[in-house]
């Protein structure tokens, strides 16, 4: 089964090809894939690996605080997406009793 890790304080001259040649040092990895602005299409300095899950372990145990690209990484399982609630989408931007 596979595990997905968030890998953290990349630095923005990192690519997936070297997140690949590290983590593979721990085990099989699936899928890189570094997180980029929308606009500006520059990294936002995190992104997720992919893994089998032994590998995973070893590389959380092993990666976590190691140097790549002059950063020291943030290696640790990734936490599933929690939907933002941002107030009900009234976009007036009044208050509400002045109706």
């Amino acid at each position: 089964m596979s595990k997905k890790l968030y890998v953290g304080n990349l630095s923005f001259q990192t690519t997936e090809i070297s997140i690949t040649e590290t983590f593979t040092q721990c085990g099989t990895v699936e899928s890189v894939n570094i997180i980029t602005d929308r606009d500006s299409g520059r990294s936002k300095g995190f992104g997720f690996v992919v893994m089998d899950e032994e590998g995973a372990d070893k590389a959380i145990a092993t990666l976590n605080g190691s140097q790549l690209d002059g950063r020291p990484l943030t290696v640790n399982e990734a936490r599933p997406m929690v939907p933002r609630d941002f107030g009900g989408g009234s976009r007036g931007g009044g208050r509400r009793d002045q109706y």
